[in-house]
């Protein structure tokens, strides 16, 4: 069955595409959760429409977040948490814990929006990967030091 797409699906294609799937899973899925409408004439002029009006949203809001990202790249993340021996920390450094601290400083980032491959258990300095927008994101400093 040919559906259009009427966001970006993961594997599958993008926003506004014409794609090929099963009719149960377009049937069963894709239209439930109006993530795609039957290939059909009328239905592509409404999602060309729709297309077009979110690619102009998308562009302002990829604007906002390089100016954010500007500013971003002038802060510094301090942490400071309980250790141990061999400068190893008791819990760890989350992307949650670095939102917060953002947060404080005047900065409200969703924690899904810091990438972090896993949580940090060691004291240092390190970059973290802040991903505002698909096509924005900027590296921060994060010193974790020892909690007196």
């Amino acid at each position: 069955m040919e559906v259009i797409l009427r966001e970006d699906i993961e594997k599958l294609g993008a926003r506004g595409q014409v794609v090929k799937v099963a009719s149960g899973y377009a049937r069963n899925y894709l239209m439930p959760k109006r993530l795609a409408v039957p290939a059909n004439d009328s239905n592509k002029k409404i999602v060309e429409q729709e297309r077009q009006a979110h690619l102009r949203k998308d562009a302002k809001a990829k604007g906002e977040m390089e100016d954010l990202a500007k500013l971003l790249a002038n802060v510094t993340v301090n942490i400071s948490q309980k250790s141990g021996e061999n400068d190893h920390l008791f819990g760890s450094v989350t992307s949650k814990d670095i939102a917060d601290v953002l947060a404080t400083k005047g900065y409200t980032i969703d924690r899904r929006k810091v990438e972090l491959a896993e949580p940090i258990k060691q004291l240092g300095e390190y970059k973290v990967t802040v991903k505002l927008h698909k096509d924005v994101s900027v590296d921060i400093p994060v010193i974790v030091s020892k909690e007196e």
